[in-house]
């Protein structure tokens, strides 16, 4: 690293600290997140270990480095280069949607968080493998939509709302109970991961069947996930089977990025106060039980219900609502961001800071 822009770059910090050998290492320069750097008359390059596209901390980062240089006197050159060994080294960055039981809304929270990440300007792909209830292709408006084949003989994607969506729903008729066994299910949705042509993608949003059995099984042995959302409902029903999922990733070395606690009041139109309309607390009480956070508490509004019908993701809108989605999507991609930053210092020879 050229010593004089390390200088000035060892002054910008990190949205979150970093213990390592026992020191906590708040900037950039010791946490290994500057790389290659060289001046050439007044351009300063500068390589970046950055792992998570439109990150709000990431994006945080960039501006602080380009203010650093600038403030220093030069003409910042940016680029990005990431030596970690997560799952999303692989590319795309694949983020899976779970709950442990069904009727809890994953769906909707699988919709919002893929719509938010496009909203922010990534490229994202949404892939409803949901075998039993695939409602996603009417939640963004384009349910019955053809399929077809590109000249390889591969899947093309459905485009909608600024996402690329795949759906188990648009090969069975809508009217029609799916009536598969185990092996059909895998052999479906095992097709479907390697048939499908997405393209260039930032991220790839999963939306997981319900349960832990074998359709979970086999998404997470074909897929590089990087880690998962966990969707429940207040009440300890609930909260039993969503227990399971957080255990199913944590065998399959895929982190748990959090918990979403969806219909967690209900907010009274008229009066404007939240009214518990099941046990409160549950996702704070799984959370702590797990050592994870509280991603979001998403209320029982009548207005998300209604987007869903209309094919409008509300994260897009310009409510208190969509600003919880839209939290949900920054703080996901931020989790990402940091686990991929984390595993490039451990990777990276303390010699070469």
């Amino acid at each position: 690293m050229n010593s004089s822009l390390g200088e000035h770059l060892s002054t910008v910090e990190t949205p979150e600290p970093l213990v390592e050998n026992g020191f906590e290492e708040t900037d950039m320069v010791s946490q290994a997140i500057v790389g290659d750097s060289s001046i050439d008359g007044e351009t300063a390059a500068v390589s970046l270990a950055l792992g998570a596209p439109y990150s709000p901390a990431e994006t945080e980062i960039v501006a602080d480095v380009r203010a650093a240089l600038e403030s220093a006197g030069y003409e910042p050159a940016l680029s990005i280069s990431i030596n970690d060994d997560t799952p999303a080294s692989e590319g795309p960055i694949v983020i899976a949607v779970s709950s442990g039981k069904g009727g809890v809304g994953k769906s909707t929270i699988a919709v919002n968080l893929a719509a938010g990440i496009a909203d922010r300007g990534a490229t994202v792909g949404l892939f409803d493998t949901d075998v039993y209830g695939p409602n996603i292709p009417r939640m963004l408006g384009v349910q019955g939509e053809p399929v077809r084949a590109d000249q390889n003989q591969q899947i093309v994607p459905v485009e909608a709302h600024g996402m690329k969506l795949m759906s188990v729903g648009f090969l069975v008729a809508t009217e029609m109970p799916v009536i598969w066994r185990g092996s059909m299910v895998d052999q479906t949705l095992t097709e479907l991961w390697h048939d499908v042509n997405w393209g260039h993608l930032d991220y790839l949003v999963v939306d997981l069947p319900p349960g832990t059995g074998d359709a979970q099984l086999t998404m997470l042995q074909q897929m590089p996930v990087m880690g998962s959302v966990v969707v429940t409902t207040p009440q300890d029903v609930a909260l039993d089977n969503a227990r399971k999922g957080v255990k199913l990733f944590d065998d399959h070395d895929a982190e748990v990025f959090g918990i979403v606690e969806n219909m967690s009041a209900f907010v009274c139109s008229n009066c404007g106060e939240n009214h518990e309309v099941f046990r409160a607390g549950g996702g704070t009480k799984l959370a702590e039980e797990f050592d994870l956070p509280v991603l979001a508490r998403i209320p029982l509004d009548p207005a998300i219900g209604e987007a869903g019908e209309t094919g409008e993701p509300i994260v897009v809108g310009e409510t208190d609502v969509s600003g919880l989605f839209a939290d949900l999507a920054g703080d996901v991609l931020d989790h990402i961001g940091r686990r991929r930053r984390h595993s490039h210092t451990s990777r990276t020879d303390t010699s070469d800071r």
